[in-house]
């Protein structure tokens, strides 16, 4: 059966090495891609029948046969992954095999009527492969022609929906479950990740910076959207009061488990020892210590919770490996309040200064993690206007080779530079 995609449906290659996968435990995408193929009555049977002779010939010769380009749809300079064939003469009808990253509003929830439109246009103009929400955040739309990029991306647009980034430029965001759904949450996770998004949304269309940049919104140290990891920009929630403890609960806690599982699965298991359970049942908790690794809390949840004055933390640089390899974000603001309009503005117009040093300072291919690295904290923080804060981790401190005896007198320079003395501040070690 010939279609418009130039191939036969009927010419199945064979794929010996593709089917030995299938043999595994666990559900194969290589019984996702026969299927397409199967299905002739579709325009994209061709296609995905060349793609698995392709990925044989992959398997066979160990080597990979996709190379970039350059695809775009009109007014946009991203948003698609261009991929053509190395070896189209042998497989013409998987030639082009673009993808369309489209990105989701921020909390959006979505109804089977949107579902099956993007099925829907995605079997008129794509392979009908795709996969919703990987660490990049978008929809992912895979395989395509260079001709239908267009067409798929008009009818996307028309229910709603927008192209996501990809290249250099602001990606993608992610932000967790957040209040709808959690009761960890410390902040409003949707507003502020749509307020940023749309703020710079200019530099998700039209790539402009040195290399990829990446928002991330995770409502409580759980870090769901693993910001701490993967963004240059990561926003946490946390609070800087006491942690809220329910005694009651916590009484019936113990009761149900019993003294010694809550001693060593909870009390013990804190790695500042900041938790004790008294002879009454009730927990103590020395707050100052707490580094909010979020185990007690995710354990007694009925018992234990955040503390009343939340807002976030903002770490810098975190990434995969690159150049200087694996980097976790590093504080660089321990603590904001995130509940009025002013806040956002500030969060806002902070981010617009990360963004701006990097465009202006990274190298090419650089991500802003390794341009800190590269170029020093002190002098990350003077480009952007952050005074040094004591609360900055950049990583935990690995040689016990450092003098202690000036610290009193820096601590005093940080109190006197705050406007405060250390015995007012109970909430210090908190942020």
């Amino acid at each position: 059966m010939a279609n418009s995609n130039g191939g036969d449906a009927r010419d199945q290659h064979a794929t010996p090495m593709l089917d030995e996968l299938e043999t595994g435990p666990w559900p194969s995408f290589i019984t996702g891609l026969k299927r397409l193929r199967d299905s002739s009555d579709k325009q994209y049977a061709p296609m995905v029948n060349d793609l698995l002779g392709q990925l044989e010939h992959s398997y066979e010769n160990r080597l990979g046969y996709w190379k970039g380009g350059t695809v775009s749809v009109f007014g946009y300079g991203g948003g698609i992954i261009p991929r053509f064939s190395e070896v189209a003469d042998k497989f013409p009808a998987s030639k082009e095999f673009h993808t369309l990253r489209v990105q989701p509003p921020a909390g959006y929830h979505y109804t089977t009527d949107v579902l099956r439109q993007m099925c829907d246009i995605w079997e008129r103009h794509g392979s009908g492969l795709i996969a919703f929400h990987g660490q990049s955040g978008d929809i992912m739309f895979q395989g395509c022609s260079t001709e239908n990029t267009q067409k798929a991306f008009d009818e996307l647009n028309e229910i709603g929906f927008d192209l996501g980034g990809a290249g250099p430029a602001l990606r993608t965001s992610m932000s967790c479950v957040g209040h709808a759904r959690c009761e960890m949450s410390c902040y409003d996770e949707v507003k502020a990740h749509r307020e940023v998004i749309n703020e710079f949304l200019d530099e998700m269309h039209r790539p402009a910076l040195p290399y990829k940049f990446k928002f991330k919104f995770s409502g409580c140290p759980n870090d769901c959207v693993n910001a701490i990891h993967r963004a240059d920009f990561a926003v946490i929630g946390t609070w800087r009061d006491d942690m809220k403890v329910n005694q009651e609960e916590v009484k019936k806690y113990v009761a149900e488990v019993g003294r010694k599982y809550a001693i060593d699965h909870v009390v013990a298991m804190c790695p500042t020892r900041a938790l004790s359970l008294n002879d009454d049942d009730t927990l103590e908790v020395d707050n100052k210590s707490c580094v909010r690794c979020m185990h007690c809390l995710n354990v007694m949840t009925k018992a234990l919770s955040p503390g009343d004055d939340r807002g976030v933390s903002i770490l810098i640089g975190g990434k995969r490996a690159l150049k200087i390899g694996d980097l976790m974000g590093i504080m660089i603001k321990p603590f904001m309040k995130l509940e009025t309009d002013e806040d956002y503005e500030e969060l806002k117009e902070f981010a617009g200064e990360v963004i701006d040093f990097f465009a202006e300072n990274a190298l090419e291919h650089e991500r802003i993690g390794e341009t800190i690295d590269r170029i020093g904290l002190p002098a990350f923080l003077e480009a952007v206007g952050v005074d040094p804060d004591p609360n900055m981790v950049k990583h935990p401190r690995t040689s016990c080779f450092v003098r202690t005896d000036d610290f009193t007198e820096e601590a005093e320079k940080w109190y006197a530079r705050k406007g405060r003395k250390a015995d007012d501040d109970a909430t210090v070690a908190a942020e």
